[in-house]
């Protein structure tokens, strides 16, 4: 571990949080509300045809990002990709007032076109800030995902309620109105543009960049086949435990213990270097543990096992935060910055590619819950290994480069 001097935060980062954290509280607060919406009084749909239209709603998002990001890197700039993103977005939320399937659909649409804009350049350009000061790259990323679980916690939670309580204009009006105030912060910042400085060798940078998709994507797609689990034992729990935690909070362990955790690994990695590969390696691990401890829990959890599953998604959390915003920081330091928002856009195909697949198991799965947390412990298991295995070669290669 390395002492990081002579690189600080700038007020950049906290613009750039500010905005992605009103930004995230809008558009998880509108997720929040649209399918109750669809099937409330106004639309009157069935439960399965505003699943339907959610999950298209939902998936189509990866590609609106990979044609908001084209538009960024190689057209507009990143910056005023940000602006007509978050304009377009708002003008969704507020199409959605409309009280037909007409404005349903169009209210849609250009939140999933404004969000394609938004998401890949507002990350790319916050990565962009920290390219002087690579070593921050973690502890900055981390901010930013801390500012991602702010928003979408409060989102949810305010948005939602103000949306079932007062009516769901009100909650989607207020999704609007939060977008475009995102956007003050972003306007104080500046296009960040780079000249490449190739330090490391092509071969080496592709290498690392490929073995972050496969990392993020399976890392995601183990986390959604063994929620299935999770879920099943926070109901069991909530109803069953006199431990005084609300059922609402049983929903939002996660994070609860996400937010404070990434408190530390701001302030430890704000001053302290290391190996990003080797933070990788930590999150994996502390997986395989924390999805071990939920294997020993009974199918039919008492209340005794309450304590276990409190470890377990502490665990799970410490996890997250040494894997979910390292995989971005990777992406900013080995990657041509001009092209940093498309391959950005791109780390998102993997993880819906990998839940896809996982998802041809999910009727095995909802019979045995148990076996999509043996397989993710094999799965993290093995991307251990093969993490080890990739630090041993790279300390090998950058040893007999330095030595020759």
């Amino acid at each position: 571990m390395e002492k990081i001097q002579n690189q600080k935060h700038s007020i950049e980062t906290f613009y750039y949080s500010l905005t992605r954290m009103l930004e995230r509280a809008s558009y998880y607060g509108l997720r929040a509300l649209v399918v109750l919406y669809m099937t409330g009084e106004i639309l009157k749909m069935d439960s399965t045809e505003a699943l339907v239209i959610y999950g298209w709603f939902a998936g189509s998002i990866v590609f609106s990002q990979i044609l908001g990001a084209l538009l960024g890197d190689l057209l507009i700039g990143n910056k005023k990709s940000i602006i007509i993103g978050g304009i377009i977005q708002a003008l969704g939320a507020f199409v959605l007032c409309i009280p037909t399937t007409y404005g349903l659909y169009a209210g849609l649409f250009l939140v999933v076109l404004g969000n394609g804009f938004f998401t890949p350049n507002i990350i790319a350009n916050y990565g962009k800030s920290y390219l002087n000061k690579t070593k921050l790259l973690d502890a900055g990323f981390t901010i930013f995902y801390l500012a991602i679980n702010l928003g979408s916690f409060l989102g949810i939670m305010a948005i939602g309620y103000s949306g079932e309580k007062f009516g769901y204009n009100i909650g989607f009006l207020i999704c609007g109105f939060l977008t475009l105030l995102s956007l003050i912060p972003i306007l104080k910042t500046k296009e960040n543009e780079f000249q490449v400085k190739e330090k490391t060798s092509i071969g080496k940078r592709i290498l690392t960049i490929a073995m972050a998709f496969i990392i993020v994507g399976l890392f995601w797609g183990i986390y959604e086949i063994s929620n299935i689990r999770i879920l099943d034992l926070q109901i069991q729990l909530g109803e069953n435990s006199t431990f005084g935690i609300s059922k609402s909070m049983w929903q939002s362990l996660n994070s609860v213990f996400t937010l404070p955790i990434s408190l530390i690994a701001i302030i430890v990695w704000t001053y302290f270097y290391n190996s990003q590969f080797f933070k990788l390696l930590i999150g994996f691990i502390f997986g395989a543990i924390a999805f071990g401890i939920i294997l020993f829990i009974p199918e039919i959890a008492e209340e005794q096992h309450t304590i276990y599953f409190i470890a377990s998604m502490l665990l799970l959390a410490i996890s997250e935060i040494h894997i979910a915003p390292i995989i971005h920081s990777i992406l900013t330091k080995y990657s041509n910055p001009k092209y940093l928002a498309i391959l950005i856009s791109l780390a998102f195909v993997p993880t819906k590619i990998f839940a896809l697949i996982f998802g041809l198991f999910h009727e095995r799965i909802y019979d045995n819950p148990t076996l999509g947390v043996k397989f993710g412990i094999i799965t993290m298991i093995l991307v251990s290994i093969g993490i080890i295995g990739y630090i041993i070669i790279d300390k090998k290669t950058t040893y007999n480069n330095g030595y020759n």
